[in-house]
């Protein structure tokens, strides 16, 4: 990390609302934080520790449950302080440390979420096969390669950042250091490295998209040639909480990133980052919870049975 730069911190400007709004706000998020840090934390337990839930789904759900905390824990917090700290400084190391690990957390869940939909495939179109391709050892291994990819896609992020000059203005228009913002404020030519940016996220995410579009539409198939009703329902309520987190998650993302320069509208940033940090990682145990009758009696089985006794 390159800290040959003028400037030996940033100054974040936080969520650009009235002053009369903080106390409203900062109880909002701080609610929201404690929810997130409960479900998924809860989720955690009950994948590890009850044997009912011991397949790969919910093998990919703790892995998606623990990104969830990462990803919040390392922006919100910060997020909260600075509600009532007049001066919103955050260190030229501790900025780009922040930016890793969002970063990773991001990048990790972006390709996660795209191997669950193969989870899904598996299970529904070739389900005499599923444990057989879904073992444990194959589990591992694509958990491996989603968290190396995320990794390294991080550190190749931030490093590139990094090694840039910053001689100018410090002020972030964002509550966190994210990776558009902080690169705006170089006085070193971003052009190359916003280019390999764009088209490297690019390529991923249409690999991604399109993937993940491929295995529902063989996934639809193979529901509609199910003859009850009752085992479309069944076939149908594995993939919905997917489905829903991928479209909320994947959808606020390309607007973030890819929306037309007619929507650039001030402080939109974050607004949009707001929901990608705080109320989609918030959503996802309500809805693998709620629409989920397993996680249901799990987390009936392992606190509430308990706490009787």
């Amino acid at each position: 990390m390159n800290n040959g730069s003028s400037i030996s911190d940033f100054f974040l400007l936080g969520l650009c609302n009235p002053p009369q709004l903080d106390v409203v706000l900062y109880t909002v998020f701080l609610v929201m934080y404690i929810i997130t840090l409960i479900g998924n934390i809860v989720i955690l337990i009950i994948t590890n520790i009850d044997s009912a839930l011991n397949s790969p789904m919910y093998f990919f759900l703790g892995n998606l449950s623990f990104l969830d905390v990462l990803c919040t824990t390392s922006t919100v917090p910060n997020m909260l302080a600075y509600f009532f700290v007049p001066k919103k400084y955050i260190s030229f190391h501790g900025c780009f440390i922040q930016m890793f690990v969002f970063t990773a957390a991001m990048d990790t869940e972006f390709l996660l979420l795209t191997f669950m939909s193969l989870d899904r495939y598996v299970a529904i179109c070739n389900p005499l096969r599923y444990k057989n391709i879904m073992s444990k050892n194959a589990c591992f291994c694509i958990s491996a390669v989603v968290w190396s990819f995320g990794l390294s896609s991080s550190t190749f992020h931030t490093s590139t950042i990094s090694w840039m000059l910053f001689c100018g203005s410090n002020k972030i228009n964002h509550f966190f250091c994210e990776a558009p913002q902080v690169m705006a404020l170089s006085c070193s030519d971003t052009s190359l490295n916003q280019l390999v940016l764009i088209v490297t996220d690019l390529i991923l995410g249409l690999i991604c998209i399109i993937f993940i579009f491929l295995s529902y539409v063989f996934i639809l198939i193979a529901i509609l040639r199910i003859r009850s009703t009752e085992g479309k329902k069944k076939a149908f309520s594995t993939c919905a909480s997917h489905i829903t987190i991928v479209v909320l998650f994947y959808g606020t993302l390309i607007f973030a990133y890819f929306r037309p320069s007619a929507l650039n509208a001030e402080n939109i940033d974050q607004q949009i980052a707001v929901i990608y940090t705080i109320v989609i990682p918030m959503l996802n145990p309500i809805l693998y919870s709620l629409r989920n009758k397993e996680v249901k009696g799990s987390i009936q089985k392992v606190f509430f049975k308990k706490s009787s006794h």
